[in-house]
């Protein structure tokens, strides 16, 4: 047998027979290791420990207190116990997929009874029967051929799905947790017994389809798996505040908006709700006309030729929603701001003078999303766009930038976002223009980031099929990320449009454009502020800001005359004049989020005083009506008017 050489993160090698597997490695070096040894990283690639390696590497050999190849080891065999969990029970039930996820893993099964929450219980408790018996865990390779017979005569379809889905030169590797059998690309621990069994919980049942085929219905059991028991209390801790969070729970208990099957992914916005999302709008209007934009307003549906010359009708129509009429012409509903820009921009001619020119919009668009990936205002097929294209000439590109970058990270100051992380998503390999034009797009982002001392993240190959992109990742409260603004540099869509400024030389030349989004989706960045804030926003966002609520009938001339003069003071206030007892009253409000209750009794009438509750705050105070006045209208300007 050939020697190989093994090199070590210390930099060290050593020489082993080929076929040397990561297992025998570990053991050579300590018999703890040994024991410890979960898998192994060799050559960058992740590996089981039971594969042979033929040649020179690199290794690394892994224990659980290496975080991230422990999760993905610990996810996937859950999994497969999971799987193996459930033929125990029930023998005629056929397996499919069993993918890791973010926080655990989900396998879908063919059944003909639906799962219960009682089966649940029952197939965790069969898991964990599985872990202790420390059953090993063995792997082979195997041809085509045989695999498929395997699973044939085993009476297992998907598999056989599976087998052929592989593709050619790719290794067929078969597993077996004890007597169980499965087909995956591995790696998989030494034995059930290295799971932690009281680290693990079985979330709930849903229903899928065999790779989008909507004719083979089957189950999806979902599961979270951690290294230890602490970490899973953390993360159930961690969902419990998510879920009183959730802004589809509180946007009904605030009246903010709500969903109809009628259409599928598009928001019905109540009167408060509605208020909120023209405050953002107002908002995002005054900061972009002080940065130089002016405001544009194009057609939602438009001729399938502009979308052809765009490159989407090409390169996004599957995500379109395409509609054809009387007049024997197609149509699309704009899935994008941009090629109605362009119209705008080509109306007259352009001279280096104008440039930068800079079009925003609050443009409706409309995107194709799988109904079971829609989510509340997270997720919808029909949102609005804090859109924007910048129009400027190569020598103007990188200022341009900049100054994006500093208004996308000041916006989200002024909403409490100073956790910001930037992706650099760069050319895919389906696009569009010459290699330079791309070279040049993606040159002046990385510039951009650096220039503002900010660290980012590439992702090779994740930008849109005109141009290179920024991605800003804000980080809420309790530590999900959500991808809102955008700026992509793009030298490509105004060569395809022919749309031309005049250089001081007196040519003709395409301009570079940027397009640019600040908030992304109103309606996403909607539902992130509800979460964030758990319905409680700050004064100046609440679409409720003010109910003075009447003690004693008496009073109610004094509640209307303080509604008056908060709403002159820019506040929005309502009277709550109703023969209730207060304390229903303040409970009502409070249930809907009002951050400021006001008890209007006889006293306070004397007085001319207000006596109020701030939501979350048991005590109270009392005001005399100017200074209440006073300091709530101070609270009810926006950041960028304070």
């Amino acid at each position: 047998m050939s020697q190989i050489s093994l090199t070590f993160p210390d930099g060290n090698a050593r020489d082993y027979e080929a076929g040397v597997t990561s297992a025998e490695v570990a053991a050579s070096i300590s018999n703890s290791l040994a024991k410890k040894a979960i898998s192994a990283t060799v050559n960058n690639e992740h590996w089981d420990l039971a594969w042979p390696i033929m040649s020179d590497a690199s290794i690394a050999i892994h224990t659980m207190k290496d975080e991230a190849p422990a999760l993905e080891l610990i996810r996937h065999d859950f999994a497969h116990v999971m799987a193996r969990a459930v033929q125990e029970i029930w023998p005629d039930v056929k397996v499919t997929i069993g993918p890791v996820t973010e926080h655990g893993w989900f396998y879908d099964f063919d059944r003909s009874e639906p799962f219960t929450p009682e089966d649940l219980g029952e197939i965790e408790a069969t898991m964990k029967a599985i872990i202790n018996a420390r059953d090993p865990v063995r792997t082979e390779i195997w041809d085509r051929d045989q695999a498929r017979a395997f699973y044939e005569e085993s009476g297992e379809p998907y598999k056989v799905d599976l087998v052929d889905r592989i593709p050619e030169g790719a290794p067929i590797r078969m597993y077996w947790h004890g007597e169980w059998q499965d087909l995956c690309r591995g790696p998989h621990l030494q034995h059930t017994g290295q799971l932690p069994a009281d680290a693990f919980k079985l979330m709930g049942v849903s229903g899928s389809h065999w790779f989008g085929d909507t004719s083979k219905n089957l189950q999806r059991i979902t599961g979270v798996g951690f290294r230890n028991r602490d970490d899973l209390k953390a993360h159930m801790t961690f969902l419990e505040e998510a879920e009183k969070r959730d802004h589809r729970r509180l946007g009904r208990e605030m009246d903010l908006f709500h969903f109809e099957e009628v259409a599928p992914g598009s928001v019905f916005w109540h009167p408060s709700g509605w208020r909120m999302f023209q405050t953002l709008i107002n908002y995002m209007r005054r900061r972009q006309e002080r940065a130089g934009y002016v405001e544009v307003n194009s057609p939602d549906i438009m001729d399938k030729a502009l979308w052809e010359t765009s490159g989407h009708w090409q390169n996004y129509r599957e995500n379109m929603f395409l509609a054809d009429t009387r007049d024997d012409r197609e149509y699309a509903l704009k899935p994008m701001n941009c090629p109605g820009h362009m119209m705008i921009y080509n109306q007259g001619i352009k001279s280096y003078r104008d440039l930068p020119l800079k079009i925003a919009e609050f443009g409706k668009v409309h995107r194709y999303e799988p109904s079971g990936a829609l989510h509340g205002l997270l997720r919808v097929r029909s949102f609005t766009q804090d859109d924007a294209h910048i129009y400027c000439t190569p020598d103007q590109l990188m200022e341009e930038c900049q100054k994006v970058n500093a208004l996308i990270l000041s916006i989200y100051s002024d909403f409490g976002f100073d956790d910001v992380h930037v992706k650099l998503s760069t050319r895919p390999e389906n696009r569009i223009g010459d290699e330079e034009s791309w070279d040049r797009s993606e040159d002046a982002l990385h510039a951009t980031l650096k220039a503002a001392n900010m660290e980012y993240t590439i992702f090779e190959g994740e930008g849109a099929f005109y141009g290179p992109k920024l991605e800003y990742v804000l980080r809420d409260a309790i530590g999900r990320d959500w991808q809102c603004g955008t700026l992509q540099v793009d030298f490509n869509l105004p060569e395809r449009f022919n749309t031309t400024y005049v250089a001081a030389s007196g040519e003709k030349l395409a301009p570079v454009m940027l397009h640019r989004a600040l908030f992304g989706s109103l309606e996403r960045f909607t539902g992130i502020l509800i979460e964030e804030h758990a319905g409680r926003l700050p004064f100046w966002l609440a679409p409720r800001q003010v109910v003075v609520a009447s003690i004693v009938s008496e009073a109610d001339d004094y509640v209307l005359e303080v509604v008056t003069a908060l709403k002159a003071a820019g506040v929005q206030a309502e009277a709550d004049l109703r023969n209730e007892k207060i304390n229903y009253k303040v409970r009502e409000h409070s249930v809907g989020k009002v951050p400021v209750i006001l008890a209007i009794g006889q006293r306070e009438v004397d007085d001319r005083t207000v006596t109020l509750r701030r939501l979350g705050e048991k005590a109270t105070r009392t005001l005399s009506l100017d200074d209440f006045v006073t300091e709530l209208g101070a609270e009810a300007r926006p950041p960028d008017l304070s």
